[in-house]
């Protein structure tokens, strides 16, 4: 998402268009007011992009019927601007700390324990599902052997997923389950992105957690307070290997789309992919 174009949607949806940028991913999220605006992409091009939007408002009150902490939509639909799919949602009081591993595990806890909604359905954890669009967006700034390389490896580890044996019941995930998805206000610890809600193995939540320790230098303190507050450290289950490489390559792939226009995109893209060449689990990926 570009933050200029952001801007324009901004505008012709009757919002300030100097508006204060919160975070700029796949969604351009706004702070204005006591509201917080998020952008999405050209749904035009992407339809699911709309569908992936109304499925996030839809959560919101299912989480808040089901009295899980998380952010609550301030508009009960998705307004459709300039073909850019934009949600509302109510500001959060200001963080009394950053969030832990910790805080995250135990709203994982509350989710895990949540039965399928009923008024609407959460999809698979389709983690592989972007990588095509990822590395068509990459175009030819990344090495086209790169981009067959990811393809190979999404083609197999989707594969290896399918047949995988879980250890937990299968059921409602968050889907990317990381404490930058988590904001500690004055309440407590609550979800503040919804958008990767999902119906899969609850183990995807768990190996986030496990590729951090492991690739970007989450403390092992911090991980095993995690663990301790979740119960269990799904790096005991057989089945860690497969997720955490499926998780791996969509990483990868994630990180091409921004190489056109960034030079450390692009070269944070070339680290990682040359680590999977490698299989050096070692190397250390940066967040971006």
């Amino acid at each position: 998402m570009d933050d200029m174009r952001a801007r324009e949607v901004l505008v012709a949806a009757g919002l300030p268009g100097d508006a204060e940028l919160l975070a700029l991913g796949e969604n351009a999220v706004f702070a204005v007011d006591d509201l917080v605006v998020k952008v999405g992409r050209d749904a035009v091009r992407s339809p699911e992009l709309r569908d992936r939007a109304e499925r996030e408002v839809a959560v919101a009150r299912w989480l808040a019927a089901s009295g899980v902490p998380a952010v609550r939509a301030a508009e009960p639909g998705v307004r459709l601007v300039d073909g850019h799919p934009v949600t509302f949602w109510h500001r959060l009081a200001q963080a009394v700390r950053p969030a832990e591993p910790r805080d995250l595990a135990g709203l994982l806890t509350l989710v895990h324990a949540l039965p399928a909604p009923e008024d609407f359905t959460l999809p698979r954890r389709e983690l592989l599902g972007g990588v095509e669009r990822w590395l068509r967006l990459a175009g030819d700034a990344i090495d086209p052997a790169d981009a067959d390389y990811l393809r190979q490896r999404r083609d197999g580890f989707a594969a290896a997923a399918s047949a995988l044996v879980p250890r937990l019941p299968p059921g409602p995930i968050h889907g990317d389950a990381l404490p930058r998805n988590v904001h500690v206000g004055p309440d407590g610890p609550v979800f503040v992105d919804l958008e990767t809600f999902s119906a899969d193995l609850r183990e995807h939540d768990l190996v986030v957690l496990a590729l951090s320790r492991d690739r970007y230098g989450l403390a092992a303190e911090a991980y095993d307070a995690f663990t301790a507050a979740y119960g269990w450290d799904v790096r005991e289950w057989d089945g860690c290997a497969v997720l955490r490489g499926a998780r791996e390559t969509a990483s990868c792939a994630w990180v091409s789309q921004h190489a056109p226009t960034n030079p450390k995109a692009l070269a944070e893209f070339r680290r990682r992919v040359a680590s999977l060449r490698e299989g050096d689990t070692s190397v250390r990926w940066y967040p971006f």
